[in-house]
């Protein structure tokens, strides 16, 4: 270890024993909806006095410590009425806090005046938040409420086109996105190929995204953080909710386990556009749907438990020739245990599942491919003091993949069996995190993640002269697989490569003045795993994979320096960010490679390098009858593969190129307006630079055959994109004291009938013989209607 480390190590674990008070007492407790004893995440606490304060973690629990004396406590939480009250503190004292909501209307956005000084103090940055019903506001395809589209929205934050699976950030790939829900990881976050989100609105509690300074509690992605927390369930009374629309409906139902102390959710989602096909006489078949579910139990006031599920699967049946299923399923055993008002514990142990299957009636075979792990977690959170947090832990994540199982559907089919090789690895990781109130100014976090990767035995592993298992042809200037020389069985136990690597964080910032900051961050990050898929945008056919003898970690350093200011009394926000990162070991594929059916990966990729860097700009505002944000990004993300000798070409012979989720300009407007109390209007604009493309420049001829030659890679663009969408909702009876409560969404997408290209082929006119260019079109206007209720 060297020096920087050490020295690192040494003021982590040291400084909490140079702060020192002779007499602190702590107030401790839970913040909660008086209405649903739902806990409540990032209640701010504030001793508006002292100018400090603290705020409720992922359960609801706070802990301040200050000197002994009486204060004025401010607890408040958007949507809810604040709580003043004075406390004497002359001892430790326990103290549980219940809010209560500031309307009952379904949905309807409250604004209430929030304490925005303890987050411009705060050095957390690139942090994004959105509440449900901000999200619920926002017009989108077919009137669905979708949580990725929503955060696509947001500065830094893009998806590769219309329908496509995933998101992008900062440049990043999709697969370089940790997506949890409930702490555990889903693999695939779209169901019907990105038409809409695994996620359904009504059974989420909090949504956070981490575009960098990301706390060491996280790791295994080298992009960003979407942590999605699942509501606890209503523990004073029973109560649904749902909504019927023109593709789907839902449905959600909780209640009290036993009063105040147990709650249960159960939720459930479903597409059915497909049973109206047959009246057109189309065979074909594609739905999708999804359950949550969660049981929470108080044990005592020190221990609670959690149990959560969800499982989602999309179906699609073409002319009963092609049928696929794919979808996630994981559950999460979660126990929290106080050791004391200031030392706070959780313990979770869960299973994650993504799995595909294809079965191809006409040539009678049947695919399956999928990923599994086993994740325990334990992770500490010590409030040492109020100026000084400690959040520590440790993670142990177990993989199994299964790249591929090709079985015959007939015995007559005439195709064999055939087992890609199963891999196996195990993750690691154990963290320190220190949030440091150094001066009333100036704020610190600061954390290191150890981190370390087994790539385990497996049945037979692929061995190469030189342990090279791809070859360059110098007169083709080509590159060509390696023919191994042989194969090596391990056993399970086996460790066939392992990696670790240390991974500091950084993150500091500066008050000038009560309405602004400077702030700044550094990460240092590893991801071990890489989803293999040559195209735009993920799909369910793409398969994960391991690093490993062949297959290097991808490792990422980014830098980023923000001003944040509060304007009019925190009625405006604005945000400003500039990022810098750069990302080594990113897998590149060589020209034609396969990927489908591969047993041998290692013989079609190259270890290359990314960078990306930008500006991003978020106004928001936050108070009134009108409200909104103006998000604009300004960035490159580009990507470089040189040749292993100076005889190699690489790719793109070696240069830079735009990688497929480059976007120079991104803007969204998004607008929300009440007008009455039973009707209110929104919107969101978007315009974004076309991806980038390979074309064709030229063609030739060879044995009678045309052969088309192409220009450097992702050099051109498709046509830019933009395109406005509105919505209105009607609440029938806002003002009603009755449990029954409804409201009409509806929805034009794409108001001005925008033809934007997804994609952009060529092809031959048979009349003149001529090449032509072809854009291909998804969307275009799509109004929708849906009805929500709740009791």
């Amino acid at each position: 270890m060297n020096s920087f480390y050490k020295i690192f190590l040494f003021v982590l674990l040291l400084l909490p024993t140079a702060i020192v008070s002779q007499e602190k007492f702590t107030l401790s407790g839970t913040i909660t909806d008086q209405s649903s004893n739902e806990t409540l995440i990032g209640a701010n606490i504030i001793v508006p006095s002292l100018q400090t304060g603290t705020t409720s973690n992922e359960y609801g629990f706070y802990s301040i410590t200050l000197d002994k004396g009486e204060y004025e406590f401010q607890i408040s939480y958007l949507g809810f009425k604040s709580i003043v009250q004075t406390i004497n503190l002359d001892k430790d004292q326990t103290l549980n806090f219940k809010l209560v909501e500031d309307s009952q209307s379904l949905d309807e956005i409250v604004i209430v005046e929030d304490v925005e000084k303890l987050n411009i103090r705060k050095p957390q940055m690139s942090l994004n938040s959105l509440t449900i019903n901000t999200i619920k506001q926002i017009p989108v395809v077919l009137g669905e409420v979708d949580l990725i589209k929503s955060i696509t929205l947001l500065p830094g934050v893009t998806t590769a086109g219309e329908s496509a699976s995933g998101f992008n950030v900062r440049g990043g790939a999709a697969d370089q996105n940790l997506i949890l829900l409930d702490e555990a990881t889903i693999f695939n976050s779209s169901h019907l190929f990105g038409l809409f989100s695994v996620f359904n609105p009504d059974a989420i509690k909090d949504i956070k995204l981490y575009k960098g300074g990301i706390p060491a509690k996280y790791g295994g992605r080298v992009s960003s953080v979407l942590d999605i927390y699942q509501k606890e369930g209503n523990s004073n009374q029973f109560g649904m909710n749902g909504g019927i629309g023109l593709v789907s409906s839902r449905l959600l139902a909780e209640g009290p386990l036993k009063k105040e102390e147990g709650s249960f959710l159960f939720g459930g989602r479903s597409s059915y556009a497909h049973l109206f096909l047959p009246l057109f006489d189309i065979d074909n078949i594609a739905f999708f749907y999804d359950l949550n579910t969660k049981l929470s139990y108080r044990l005592n006031d020190r221990n609670n438990i959690y149990l959560s599920g969800y499982f989602g699967r999309d179906v699609f049946n073409i002319s009963d020739s092609f049928e696929n299923t794919y979808g996630n399923s994981v559950i999460n055993f979660r126990w929290n245990h106080l050791f004391s008002d200031k030392l706070f514990s959780n313990l979770s142990l869960i299973y994650s599942d993504y799995d595909y299957d294809l079965k191809l009636n006409f040539v009678e075979f049947d695919w399956t491919s999928g990923i599994r792990n086993f994740n325990i977690k334990y992770d500490l959170k010590h409030y040492i003091s109020n100026n000084f947090k400690l959040q520590y832990g440790l993670n142990s994540i177990y993989y199994k993949f299964n790249p591929g199982d090709i079985k015959p559907t007939t015995k007559t089919s005439g195709i064999n069996p055939f087992k890609l090789i199963d891999k196996y690895a195990f993750e690691n990781a154990v963290y320190a995190d220190a949030e440091h109130q150094v001066t009333d100014k100036l704020a610190l976090s600061y954390g290191l993640r150890f981190s370390s990767f087994l790539r385990l035995g497996q049945d037979e592993l692929n061995m190469y002269e030189n342990d090279n298992p791809l070859i360059f042809n110098p007169e083709l200037k080509i590159y060509q697989k390696a023919d191994p020389v042989g194969t090596k069985n391990f056993k399970r136990s086996d460790v066939i490569e392992s990696f670790s690597n240390l991974e500091p964080r950084v993150a500091l910032a500066y008050q000038l003045n009560d309405q602004s900051s400077i702030k700044a961050s550094y990460n240092k990050m590893s991801q071990y795993l890489h989803l293999l898929s040559n195209t735009s945008s993920p799909t369910p056919l793409d398969v994960w994979t391991p690093s490993g003898k062949y297959v290097k970690p991808q490792i990422l350093h980014q830098f980023a320096l923000g001003y944040f200011k509060t304007i009019n009394d925190n009625t405006y926000n604005l945000e400003i960010e500039t990022f810098y990162k750069t990302i080594k070991n990113r897998i590149d594929y060589i020209d034609g490679a396969d990927l489908i059916a591969n047993n041998a990966i290692e013989q079609v990729i190259l270890n290359g390098r990314a960078r990306a860097y930008g500006l991003e700009v978020l106004f928001r505002k936050n108070e009134g009858d009108f409200q909104g944000w103006i998000a604009y990004t300004l960035s490159k993300s580009e990507q470089q593969t040189k040749g292993r000798t100076p005889e190699e070409t690489g790719i793109n012979n070696g240069l830079w190129y735009n990688t497929p989720y480059d976007k120079t300009h991104d803007v969204s407007v998004t607008a929300s307006y009440k007008l009455t109390d039973k009707w209110s209007f929104s919107s969101n604009f978007l315009f974004q630079t076309g991806l980038p493309a390979t074309f064709p420049n030229g063609q030739y001829e060879y044995n009678g055959i045309s052969i088309p030659t192409y220009e450097a890679r992702n050099s051109s663009r498709i046509p830019t994109y933009h395109r406005l969408d509105v919505s209105a909702k009607y609440i029938p009876k806002p003002n009603s004291t009755k449990k029954w409560k409804t409201e009409w969404v509806f929805s034009i997408y794409n108001a001005y009938n925008r033809n934007n290209a997804s994609s952009i082929s060529f092809r031959e006119d048979r009349t003149t013989g001529v090449n032509e260019s072809f854009k291909q079109s998804l969307f275009g206007v799509i109004p929708s209607i849906s009805y929500n209720f709740k009791f």
